[in-house]
């Protein structure tokens, strides 16, 4: 079976994919996970030194999940290279070439960065490639996408409410596969493709898998399932309950919420082994993504009830947020992380100051945590300093 260059990379697998695992320890799949045999076949250039170790790294817990370890072929008396490992079915791998233990990267015949090889296992199969040349030597063995422990990709996740499928990335506790008796909470987080994923964040990650994983193993938060939800081209209309005047744009966070609530949760319940009461969920985001996780707590108090509301977009429709909770009836159990930084502007304090006054009257006390975050600007970089500060709060440990 020949396989063709894509032109992007497929580096995510589907529900019933495989376990990935990053700088972490590599957990074992499910045992009932169906595997198959998959024999890489690779064709190097002329010019390759005999005594060369032609390296596979993928997307694959098998191929070392984007870390160096990789799958090391075999040189065959006829010249090519050759390899086997038994991968997950119906996974879909993406994967690159390389000339190590000198780290070289394979370039097309042009000399350009190549596009990744793909392939989905369909069962018993031999993947082939062909190197047209390698490039320059790397500094060092290629370093993956800065991925820590044990990861699930859910690709295209679509929705009966909204129109566009999104991508879902799923942290899983250092535990997770020592415990089969345990169950998690679970913190759901928006604008998932810039939490843990370097190769997919817009403008750096907030290591979040990083950061769980250091406080987990240090005994500081409870170990927990993370639910990274990517945004779309939606972003702004599912992330906001009511149209904005002044942008004439927004208002469909109602579907948002019910992808999350009716279909993306119980699949999250159905497939791993989480807590799902309403006492052991969160959800957590940023700007808009800050103002929709209280909007959709509000909403759901039966469904979420930790909130991490960090730097919202408080301002969004006239403060269409704060006049909800003034007019809340009952002060629904959410407790609640409200941040803002002091470099995000001085409207943007005074209306994280009002929203925490509208709390406070409603009678949040112990249950609120304000924090105005002293230099702090609106951005990933900003947001992962001090998001281990929300775990801790939301999540403490037992």
């Amino acid at each position: 079976m020949t396989l063709s260059l894509a032109a992007k990379w497929l580096l995510l697998v589907p529900l019933a994919g495989a376990v990935l695992a990053g700088c972490g320890a590599i957990e074992p799949a499910p045992q009932e996970q169906p595997h198959a045999s998959v024999t890489f076949d690779v064709t190097v250039p002329a010019d390759t030194p005999a005594n060369a170790v032609i390296t596979v790294v993928g997307s694959d817990l098998a191929l070392g999940s984007d870390t160096a370890r990789g799958l090391r072929l075999r040189r065959q008396p006829d010249g090519h290279y050759t390899g086997m490992l038994r991968m997950a079915l119906a996974a879909d791998v993406s994967y690159e070439l390389w000339q190590g233990d000198v780290w070289i990267p394979e370039v097309s015949a042009e000399g350009s960065p190549m596009a990744r090889h793909t392939f989905r296992v369909e069962g018993d199969m031999t993947v082939t490639a062909t190197v047209a040349r390698w490039g320059a030597p790397s500094k060092g063995p290629p370093q993956g996408r800065g991925l820590t422990g044990i990861l699930r990709y859910h690709r295209g996740v679509s929705s009966a409410f909204l129109s566009r499928s999104r991508d879902v990335i799923v942290y899983l506790p250092p535990d997770y596969f020592d415990n089969p008796e345990r169950r998690y909470p679970v913190l759901y987080m928006h604008d998932g493709q810039n939490l843990m994923d370097a190769s997919t964040a817009n403008s750096g990650e907030w290591r979040v898998d990083e950061t769980a994983e250091e406080l987990i193993q240090a005994g500081k938060v409870e170990p927990l399932i993370i639910v990274g939800v990517s945004n779309t081209a939606d972003r702004t209309s599912e992330y906001t309950p009511v149209p904005d005047p002044d942008r004439k744009q927004g208002g469909n966070a109602d579907a948002y919420g019910r992808f999350l609530v009716e279909e993306l949760k119980p699949m999250i319940d159905a497939r791993y082994r989480t807590r799902p009461g309403a006492a052991d969920t969160g959800l957590a985001g940023s700007s808009l993504g800050g103002l929709v996780s209280l909007y959709l707590g509000l909403e759901y108090p039966g469904t979420f009830t930790r909130l991490g509301v960090m730097s919202p977009s408080v301002w969004w429709a006239n403060k269409d947020i704060v006049k909800r909770v003034e007019a809340l009836e009952a002060k629904p159990p959410l407790q609640l992380w409200v941040d803002m930084g002091t470099n995000e502007g001085a409207n943007a304090i005074a209306e994280a100051k009002t929203l925490r006054e509208a709390l406070v009257t409603k009678g949040w006390t112990s249950d609120l945590r304000y924090v105005e975050v002293s230099g702090a600007a609106h951005n990933e970089a900003a947001w992962a300093t001090r998001f281990g500060d929300v775990l801790r709060y939301l999540y403490p440990a037992p």
